[in-house]
């Protein structure tokens, strides 16, 4: 009884299939995100530890003038104390009230860039202003919710928040643009335009 012997172009070929690499989008201002959420959250930190700071100085000052008011100094010696006194209170003031401040900024800075980050990877990679207003409007939302804040003062911070995010999401889309890069709502908007002006173009010819 003879057995069946499959050709040798049959045989199962020891190579593996070509696979197709698809590039990603390039990362937000050219930065990777491990090296973009660091950064701006120093950055803000930075910015919320200086206003803080200014802040919280004055307010102490203020508050060590009106607590001594009524024991004010009557001479050069205890002026000159006083004026030491209330500055090392500004100080003290200062440097808590500007820490605090800038921890909150620089928390918040880093959670508006994970929602974005989030967004694009939820919308498979299509990184554009869309994505920077949704993370702008969830965060002035959490914000909003953990202040505890009332209907028109959450309206307010809801439309700060959209313009700033919308302002800093088209900044980077022109950056996108300026570097020859492809955005999905350009593209469409151009496919709709070149048949038009085509068929525009076909009906002066005839």
């Amino acid at each position: 009884m003879s057995t069946f012997t499959p050709p040798a172009d049959s045989e199962p070929s020891s190579q593996t299939p070509p696979t197709l690499s698809i590039p990603l989008p390039p990362d937000r201002l050219g930065i990777p995100m491990d090296v973009r959420l660091p950064f701006t959250m120093s950055v803000a930190f930075i910015a919320g530890l200086g206003l803080g700071s200014s802040h919280g100085s004055r307010n102490a000052g203020f508050r060590y003038r009106a607590e001594n008011a009524h024991r004010f100094p009557t001479t050069n010696t205890g002026w000159f104390l006083y004026h030491k006194s209330k500055n090392y209170h500004s100080i003290i003031g200062g440097v808590k009230d500007g820490v605090r401040m800038g921890w909150r900024l620089g928390l918040w800075t880093g959670g508006f860039f994970v929602l974005e980050d989030v967004v694009d990877q939820a919308r498979r990679g299509r990184r554009d202003f869309l994505s920077t207003v949704t993370a702008g409007l969830t965060t002035s939302g959490l914000y909003s919710l953990k202040g505890r804040q009332d209907i028109f003062t959450a309206a307010r911070t809801a439309k700060t928040a959209l313009v700033a995010s919308l302002a800093f999401g088209l900044v980077q889309d022109a950056l996108y643009l300026a570097k020859g890069e492809h955005l999905f709502y350009v593209d469409f908007v151009m496919k709709k335009i070149r048949p038009r002006k085509a068929g525009e173009a076909l009906q002066l010819e005839s």
